[in-house]
């Protein structure tokens, strides 16, 4: 399986998704999620079996959600 493709939102150079405004300071919020791509960026990837049991979480929550 492969993961799918996030496209930018139009202006967005990072090749992140549109991000929703967290602060109505504008230069707080970005600051906001410049400390969440810095936090994001320093963790390991996911192993084979961590991505496994994530998805077995997800997909039995949906099915008790149906």
């Amino acid at each position: 399986m492969t993961a799918p493709q996030n496209t930018p939102a139009a202006g967005d150079i990072s090749g992140r998704p549109a991000r929703p405004v967290r602060f109505e300071d504008p230069a707080r919020n970005a600051a906001y999620w410049a400390r969440i791509d810095r936090i994001v960026d320093a963790a390991p990837p996911l192993s084979d079996e961590q991505i496994a049991t994530l998805r077995g979480i997800f997909l039995s929550a949906a099915r008790e959600a149906a």
